[in-house]
């Protein structure tokens, strides 16, 4: 889940302007390495002037600006449009909550929910009219400055990843319990993109696809945010793995480890012999009957893509596997992920064994999070997107 878009402000001198700077080298390592983005957005009317130089590398004193930060906000429901980029209070954490400076943020379908206000129940949480969280952002990686009077894992200065509450920005506050330690052989933007898409994969593999060794899984969407984490993991637990993924990223696929690969435009996976164990539906527009003739007779289907379920709930085909499955011999079951401190710390116990290694196709700076809400809802990610906040304020 994804989004984000263009400036906004006050008046105030081009030093003081948001993070971006020019262009650093790239997260290191093969199918973990992105391409930066760096041009500026076009301001607002009536909104701050952030000319290259304003996003430049030099920083502002931290006098100068108090318990300011920049960050991507919206103030109401919509696409990529109607993101601005503002200077704002930096939040105040509770006592169970930490205080981020933000090195990195990564993009999910979440996100997206969250900047459209789509599926309309999607508002229940989120604000009927408006949101009410004016700060876009969920994955978030970085160091922590202050910490809540509960608070007993952290101290400041720890390097952390996890869920926070308005990753966009140069601040962020996020409960003690929705972090972990970042691994150390990780770069911010690597972390950054772990939490919500990596605890996905689990989730969906371990725990509603209750996948064992020898296995045979199928994953739809591979090549995507979350599909890029399972391919993985599934490897790491011993399964033999399929990716269904087009035809211009199946050398990804490939590259992370699966045994086999499926061009969707070319292959039918209902086709030949093979059936699945287990099948993890990140694409979310197969059929569930194609689905289910992919599967073995006892098989699991673990339906976690579900973008093409109308504007109201968003779950049309999760509901019709729920009220099927207690009449057939297959499971069929639907996921929502909770982030956790023991799902997040394994993960990062994957990362740092080399077991899971962050793809991120491209890395935005924070001025540029519309134009990778963008890439991200046309669907052309290979692997994960993420936003780098490079400087300190």
């Amino acid at each position: 889940m994804a989004e984000a878009n263009g400036p906004a402000g006050q008046d105030a001198p081009a030093t003081e302007g948001p993070p971006g700077g020019a262009a650093t080298e790239g997260p290191p390592g093969g199918a973990a390495e992105g391409a930066r983005h760096e041009s500026p957005v076009q301001p607002a009317q009536g909104e701050r002037s952030m000319t290259a130089a304003g996003y430049g590398g030099g920083t502002a004193a931290p006098s100068s600006r108090g318990q300011r930060m920049w960050a991507i906000t919206h103030s109401r429901y919509g696409s990529a449009e109607v993101l601005r980029i503002r200077e704002i209070d930096r939040p105040a954490i509770g006592d169970d909550e930490v205080l981020i400076q933000v090195r990195a943020a990564g993009l999910d379908r979440g996100t997206w929910h969250f900047m459209t206000g789509l599926p309309y129940a999607f508002r229940l949480a989120c604000g009927l009219r408006a949101p009410r969280n004016p700060v876009l952002g969920l994955d978030t990686a970085g160091t922590v400055v202050a910490t809540g009077a509960q608070v007993t894992r952290f101290a400041a200065g720890d390097a952390v990843f996890g869920v926070s509450r308005g990753a966009f920005a140069e601040y962020a506050a996020a409960r003690e319990g929705k972090l972990a330690a970042k691994p150390p052989n990780l770069t911010f933007e690597q972390a950054a993109v772990l939490g919500v898409s990596g605890v996905t994969a689990l989730q969906g593999l371990r725990d509603a696809g209750r996948l064992k060794r020898g296995q045979h899984v199928l994953i739809t969407g591979a090549s995507g945010g979350v599909g890029t984490f399972a391919v993985q993991i599934a490897k790491a637990m011993g399964a033999e793995v399929t990716g269904v993924c087009s035809t211009a990223k199946t050398g990804l696929v490939r590259s992370i480890g699966a045994d086999h690969v499926l061009d969707y435009s070319r292959d039918d996976i209902t086709g030949g012999t093979r059936r699945y164990d287990l099948i993890l539906d990140l694409a979310g527009n197969t059929a569930l009957a194609r689905l289910r003739r992919a599967l073995t007779p006892t098989g699991t289907l673990v339906l976690a893509g579900g973008e093409h379920g109308g504007r109201w709930l968003g779950l049309g085909r999760q509901v019709r596997a729920l009220v099927l499955s207690p009449f057939v011999r297959q499971r069929l079951k639907m996921m929502l992920s909770t982030q956790d401190r023991a799902d997040l710390e394994e993960l990062a116990g994957l990362a740092e064994t080399g077991a899971v290694t962050p793809v991120i196709g491209e890395i935005y700076p924070l001025h540029r999070a519309s134009d990778a809400m963008r890439q991200l809802e046309g669907g052309n990610a290979r692997g994960k997107l993420a936003i780098s906040i490079s400087r300190a304020a």
